[in-house]
């Protein structure tokens, strides 16, 4: 990972996206008043935006900078599946995963509420279905020549299951009963925004936003006193449109959708999310899933999990636990857009 860059900014609207008005760093002054500065850079196969409100202390935005550089390597290097020689990967590899292996606190953090959302969602969000995503070729696997055959998904589905995980955390260890691939590409970039967002707290940076591939942050308010504008986007894969803003000032967001990562086969297009009932790409109404909680691994995951169960399913779940969601649907006309209460707070005029 390249080292972290930073530049004055003016935020008019951040979409989860990241549509971001930036102004170029040469010719500009650092001053005594404060106003959002962008720190960014590549990681975790995407890029990280991080919006601090500070003075524009060269020195101070250097040190945030690197220590944010440092946070984000040491989670890659625990949680990567495309890295051979990650915290996860060496797991992956045991041939022995029935006796108890120590792993660090924050792997198990994301482990436990890993399988907490998996039982909330009966099992649609599975962070052991990572066989199956790499036979569709959403993984460290090559895209697959033909689409798999029955016999293929079975085989590999037989492995799978978040029941046969068992997560401790003092000691932080984890037990499995059989073989298990694990993949925390669903949640593991909601805690690295998690994880950088108290980073950035605990230099003393008060207001913020953070975002990883999607996945945001936000603390705190913008120099003008008003919220962090996010954007949640249209679900098309053509172009950049905005459906609805929402207004943070707290709180992180992160949406799943099928309209960005997939690929077409013989007429029909297969989404990155696969359903771990029956290991195939989801294939329902439901365009995207955004939802809004305290902490962005949790969004991250839930999101996930709800854009597997699909409309129906998600938004009785979603209303029956109070979780703020947001889903749009394609329906007859076009999209349709439904939103739990808890999610009502957070929508602007």
């Amino acid at each position: 990972m390249t080292s972290g860059m930073f530049r004055p900014v003016r935020v008019a609207l951040a979409s989860v996206v990241l549509t971001l008005a930036v102004v170029a760093l040469a010719g500009c002054s650092f001053g005594d008043e404060k106003e959002i500065w962008e720190i960014a850079g590549p990681v975790f196969g995407t890029e990280y935006h991080i919006n601090v409100v500070l003075t524009g202390d060269e020195e101070e935005l250097q040190t945030l900078s690197e220590g944010i550089e440092k946070e984000l390597n040491k989670i890659d290097a625990s949680m990567s599946t495309w890295k051979d020689d990650s915290e996860l990967s060496m797991l992956n590899h045991r041939k022995d995963q029935s006796e108890w292996a120590d792993i660090s606190a924050p792997l198990a953090e994301v482990l436990a509420t890993a399988l907490r959302v998996s039982r909330l969602t009966d099992g649609a969000f599975d962070v052991t279905i990572g066989p199956v995503v790499n036979l569709w070729g959403f993984g460290p696997e090559a895209r697959p020549d033909k689409v798999p055959d029955d016999g293929e998904l079975a085989a590999r589905l037989e492995s799978t299951g978040y029941e046969k995980l068992e997560v401790r955390s003092d000691p932080p260890a984890i037990r499995a009963s059989g073989p298990q691939y694990i993949d925390l590409s669903a949640i593991a970039k909601g805690y690295a925004v998690d994880a950088v967002g108290r980073f950035l707290e605990q230099a003393g940076v008060e207001a913020y936003l953070v975002e990883i591939g999607g996945e945001v942050r936000v603390n705190g308010r913008k120099p003008d006193g008003s919220a962090w504008r996010l954007a949640i986007e249209q679900p098309v894969s053509e172009r950049r449109q905005i459906n609805r803003v929402v207004a943070l000032d707290q709180h992180s967001m992160a949406t799943s959708g099928d309209y960005r990562n997939y690929y077409e086969s013989n007429g029909r297009r297969y989404s990155h999310t696969i359903d771990p009932e029956d290991g195939q790409p989801i294939n329902h109404n439901l365009a995207s899933v955004t939802v809004i909680t305290e902490s962005a691994m949790l969004a991250d995951a839930l999101a996930t999990g709800f854009n597997v169960m699909g409309y129906e399913r998600a938004q009785a779940l979603a209303t029956r636990e109070n979780i703020a969601a947001y889903f749009i649907v394609r329906g007859e006309d076009g999209f349709e857009v439904h939103n739990t209460p808890a999610f009502t707070s957070y929508l602007t005029q």
